[in-house]
């Protein structure tokens, strides 16, 4: 079984200000520190640092090549991944001092994709492969046609949220990932239990996941439920957490880990992740989340 990952390469430009700027505010920075990012790269990243063998599809401009660099060194599949002519995508992040923060994202090399090049990049996938995919790049409703022709398993992080997401068909989802945000958005309801319980009525064959920060997470299908509590740790950056879930998450399931473990294991990752600055640098390796404190409170299935 191979696993594709389908996503953004950014460059993160992250400074560190006192508090997150205000509207007609200039405020200065503490610190720049520039580091490899984007959901789908950090992704893979958590991926290949959790034990799984991952191929990414993604493109970056030639200038940035380092960050590629850096994926392969983490173990990242690095072959159906192109330099382009052009800017890469990347993201300008201000963290706050209780480890917050806020993200404007250019897409540049993300936003290059069409068919011929998707039908190319998987076509070495078989049945049975995974597909996962944010919503970082463009062209995912061809990724989604070709990943069902080819008979693969598909799991959606929707993320960053916008129109798009509601047209792709997500009843074709083995896994979709959602924060309460997005929850809210695709279920229509501001609850996140509610929107939970809706978006598994909708997809009654789909492990619909709902991380809710540090409250930890849920996981439906169809009519069952599991409740994962969050493990409480000092924030540093909550950059990346999100995506380092996702990763181990994902590992969980092809590791044939039943979904509490799965959910308790990605839960403890997103939890290391938050105590270390920056993105990809803050994803643990599999030894540190195995070694890692249990949650006090077991997780709850009903």
């Amino acid at each position: 079984m191979n696993v594709f990952n389908f996503g953004s390469i950014n460059v993160d430009m992250v400074y560190r200000v006192p508090h997150l700027v205000q509207p007609g505010e200039t405020l200065a920075s503490r610190s720049l520190v520039t580091v490899l990012g984007g959901k789908g790269a950090n992704q893979s990243v958590a991926l290949a640092r959790a034990g799984i063998d991952v191929q990414h599809i993604g493109r970056i401009g030639v200038a940035d090549e380092w960050a590629a660099a850096q994926m392969a060194a983490a173990g990242v599949g690095m072959d159906h991944v192109e330099a382009i002519d052009g800017a890469s995508g990347h993201a300008i992040i201000q963290v706050d001092d209780a480890g917050e923060n806020s993200i404007i994202l250019h897409g540049g090399a993300n936003q290059s994709f069409d068919a011929p090049v998707l039908e190319a990049q998987l076509g070495t996938a078989a049945e049975g492969d995974w597909l996962l995919m944010q919503n970082e790049c463009n062209g995912l409703d061809v990724a989604f046609d070709v990943a069902v022709r080819h008979g693969l398993s598909i799991a959606f992080n929707p993320a960053p949220m916008a129109g798009n997401v509601m047209a792709l068909p997500l009843e074709r989802c083995a896994v979709l990932i959602v924060n309460e945000t997005e929850a809210a958005e695709l279920a229509g309801a501001e609850d996140p239990e509610a929107a939970l319980a809706i978006l598994a009525a909708r997809y009654p064959q789909t492990r619909v996941v709902l991380t809710l920060g540090a409250a930890g997470a849920m996981l439906q299908v169809g009519t069952r439920q599991i409740r994962q509590p969050a493990t409480a740790v000092q924030v540093v950056d909550t950059t990346g957490a999100g995506d380092t879930f996702v990763g181990y998450f994902m590992a969980g399931l092809i590791q044939a880990m039943d979904d509490a473990s799965a959910l308790g294991r990605a839960c403890r990752a997103a939890a290391l992740s938050v105590t270390v600055a920056g993105a990809a640098p803050s994803i643990p390796t599999a030894v540190a989340v195995d070694n890692f404190q249990e949650p006090t409170v077991p997780p709850c299935t009903r």
